[in-house]
C-alpha cells in the first residue's frame, strides 16, 4: 500500500477551495493509552479537524513543552512501542477517510530502520511525517524512502530561518512547511504575535505551491481565526492534550477534545 500525500494534499486544497485554512490537530499515541489515544483522534476528527498529527512519543522532546512532555511520559510509562504508533495511524485513518500524519525525531525512525518505518507508514494509511529535528541537508535517505512510499515529507521553519534556507527547506519539503510562530517550545500562548505572519510570508516567496501551516501556541478560536487569516493551515497541539489531562477520565477527555476541535473549527472558518 502506498502512503496517502495526496489525500493531504487534496484535503489543504478543499480547505482553500472554501476559503478557510484548515484544522490540523496533533495528539501523541498512546495517550492516555493506546486505545483511548485512538478515540480521542476520532473524536477531534468528528469535531471538526481537516488532518491530525500523530506524536510518536520521546524522553526527551526537545521541541515540546511541559504539557506534552507529560503525555509522552504517560504514553512512554504504559509501554507505547512504534507498533502502537503506526495502529493509531492505521485505526484513526480508517475510521475516518482523513489524512493522519505521524509526527516525530529523527532518532526513534534511525534506530527503527528509514525503510522499515516508512513502509509500515504508508501500509498504514499515514500521510507522511513531519521531523522537526531532521536537517534538510541530513534528509536524502529519508526523503528517498519516503517518495517510495507516497508519503509527505514535512521540515518546520521558524522565525530565525533566513530566506535562502527556507527555500533550501521548502525545495526538499512536500504535503505543507510547518511554521513555528515563535521561537521556544509547544505550549499555549495568550497571543501568537505578528512573527508567524511574517514567517508565512516569507516561506511562500520560496515556493508559493506548498501550503505554509502555523504551530505553537493556539489554543483557542480567537488565535485559530487569527492564524487562519494568514496561513493555510492552523496547527493545535498542547490544547488538545491539556484538555486530555484536565478530565477526570479518558471518556470526559474525549469529550473536552471533540468541543475544543469544534470550536476551532468555527475558528478557522470565521474569515472564508
Amino acid at each position: 500500500m502506498t502512503g496517502n500525500i495526496r489525500l493531504l494534499s487534496d484535503t489543504l486544497a478543499a480547505a482553500k477551495a472554501e476559503g478557510r485554512s484548515a484544522l490540523i490537530a496533533y495528539l501523541p499515541a498512546g495517550f492516555p493509552t493506546v486505545d483511548g489515544g485512538i478515540d480521542a483522534i476520532k473524536a477531534v476528527f468528528d469535531g471538526g479537524a481537516d488532518v491530525v498529527e500523530v506524536g510518536l512519543p520521546h524522553s526527551d522532546p526537545v521541541l515540546d513543552g511541559p504539557v506534552i512532555q507529560t503525555a509522552d511520559d504517560i504514553a512512554l510509562r504504559g509501554g507505547v512501542k512504534i507498533a502502537d504508533v503506526m495502529r493509531t495511524v492505521r485505526e484513526a485513518h480508517e475510521a475516518t477517510g482523513k489524512p493522519v500524519l505521524v509526527m516525530t525525531y529523527w532518532n526513534p525512525i534511525d534506530r527503527y530502520g528509514v525503510e522499515r518505518f516508512t513502509a509500515e507508514l504508508a501500509e498504514a494509511g499515514g500521510a507522511g511525517c513531519i521531523l522537526p529535528d531532521l536537517p534538510v541537508q541530513e534528509a536524502g535517505l529519508w526523503r528517498e524512502h519516503a517518495a517510495k512510499h507516497d508519503l509527505a515529507t514535512v521540515f518546520v521553519v521558524a522565525p530565525s530561518s533566513r530566506d535562502a534556507r527556507l527555500a533550501e527547506i521548502t525545495a526538499a519539503g512536500s504535503g505543507f512547511v510547518y511554521a513555528a510562530s515563535l521561537m521556544g517550545v509547544t505550549g499555549t500562548r495568550e497571543s501568537v504575535g505578528a512573527q508567524a505572519q511574517n514567517l508565512v510570508e516569507r516561506t511562500r516567496a520560496t515556493r508559493a505551491d506548498l501550503p505554509v501551516c502555523v504551530g505553537l501556541g493556539v489554543s483557542n478560536a480567537e488565535q485559530a481565526a487569527e492564524v487562519a487569516s494568514f496561513a493555510d493551515g492552523v496547527i493545535v497541539g498542547s490544547a488538545f492534550v491539556q484538555r486530555m489531562l484536565d478530565a477526570p477520565d479518558t471518556a470526559a477527555g474525549v469529550e473536552a477534545v471533540r468541543e475544543l476541535a469544534a470550536d476551532l473549527a468555527k475558528g478557522v472558518r470565521r474569515t472564508a
